[in-house]
């Protein structure tokens, strides 16, 4: 059996925690400005239909006496850390996939601790107990139905799929809930009337990966009751990305070219410091019109660097013909892979420096901003460039 922890409004509920005047308010983690996004919405803001990435402006709309917490990024990797450690004490294989959820494989684990049911309770009361936090939990045969069913039962829930139960489940469940499909797909499936994941069954796999591409066929995987993913140790994150809400919509590319700069230190940073190379850059850009798109580049080789990462956003940047002011930008990069993997360092094109004095300036320079704090040493052009804090994942 197979458990997926997620916490419950994982950074609201710290700073309810930690702030009593904010216990059963509604409280939105965000920036200070009026053009930032919700971070994450406590259950009591949730009720005014306030969720993720809802503009602040539009959250206090819904909700007039809505507390925005700036949050700490720092705070919340520290709970993270406490609570993983926790969630390994009942099971050797477990597999961290964000900062507040994780899936741990129980086979074998009964003689110690009891039935799913024991486990996956004792680690509620461990964590609500050590850290005052609250998480669901889903129990299933197989991964994916796992992560369904925590959250079904939102916030401090528990939802057992048994294995009786899977195919029932399967048949019944909407298939908007399955993670992968998108607005694109969606549109489709209501073409080929399919509602629930059981009614993929009724086309054969041809059709469904000439409609879904390699889509259809996991599609047609999971309708049978099939996830052939395991709960690996050596998990490596698929991105890592950085973004940021401007003040004002732009349309000036100096100002753009400092973003994407400063963003991209960001990744980079966070890159070396899970010792990560990546071998695909994206940026994202969202419009005035709250219209985004993306554009990505595969690599000829592996890198980490800031100047790297920073000067593929931005050929990847100077190929946009912008026809609207820019109200978000964003740097990320996937594909990402062990440092130890042999890596070609790209150097900045009018620099004669080695990489190697490159991936030292940058390791040093990551040295200072753990000690002393992100924004100590940045880049000259960056000096005067005022921004509030990004959003990042």
């Amino acid at each position: 059996m197979i458990l997926h922890i997620d916490m419950d409004a994982f950074f609201a509920a710290i700073e309810q925690r930690d702030n009593p005047g904010l216990r059963n308010k509604p409280v939105a983690v965000s920036g200070n400005s009026e053009r930032s996004v919700v971070s994450t919405a406590s259950y009591e803001a949730r009720l005014f239909g306030i969720h993720s990435a809802m503009p602040v402006f539009q959250a206090k709309k819904k909700c007039e006496q809505l507390i925005i917490v700036p949050g700490s990024m720092r705070k919340y990797k520290a709970d993270s850390k406490k609570i993983m450690e926790i969630i390994s004490h009942f099971s050797p294989l477990m597999e961290q996939v964000s900062i507040d959820e994780a899936y741990v494989d129980i086979k074998g684990c009964e003689r110690l601790f009891g039935s799913p049911e024991k486990i996956a309770f004792a680690i509620k009361d461990k964590i609500k107990n050590d850290l005052s936090l609250t998480c669901s939990i889903g129990i299933a045969p197989i991964k994916f139905l796992a992560k369904i069913a925590s959250d079904m039962n939102k916030p401090d829930g528990l939802t057992h799929i048994k294995e009786h139960q899977v195919k029932n489940f399967i048949f019944t469940l909407p298939i908007k809930k399955v993670a992968g499909i998108g607005q694109s797909a969606m549109k489709k499936m209501e073409i080929l009337q399919i509602k629930t994941l059981g009614d993929v069954k009724k086309y054969p796999l041809p059709i469904l990966t000439q409609k879904f591409g390699k889509l259809g066929q996991k599609l047609l995987a999971l309708s049978n009751g099939i996830d052939s993913s395991r709960v690996t140790t050596n998990y490596i994150r698929k991105s890592i990305s950085s973004e940021t809400t401007l003040s004002k919509d732009i349309f000036h590319f100096e100002t753009i070219k400092q973003v994407i700069l400063d963003r991209s230190q960001s990744v980079g940073r966070d890159l070396r410091k899970k010792n990560l190379v990546c071998e695909n850059v994206f940026i994202k850009l969202k419009f005035s019109d709250f219209s985004q798109i993306t554009r990505s580049k595969k690599l000829d080789s592996p890198i980490c660097s800031s100047s790297a990462i920073f000067h593929k956003a931005l050929s990847l940047y100077e190929k946009i013909v912008l026809k609207k002011k820019i109200r978000l930008v964003g740097v990320g990069v996937t594909a990402l892979k062990d440092k130890n993997t042999p890596v070609q360092m790209q150097l900045i094109q009018d620099h004669d420096m080695p990489k190697e004095q490159w991936e030292s300036v940058d390791t040093a320079v990551d040295s200072i901003s753990e000690k002393f704090g992100s924004d100590t040493i940045k880049k000259a052009s960056l000096n005067n460039f005022s921004r509030r804090k990004p959003n990042a994942e």
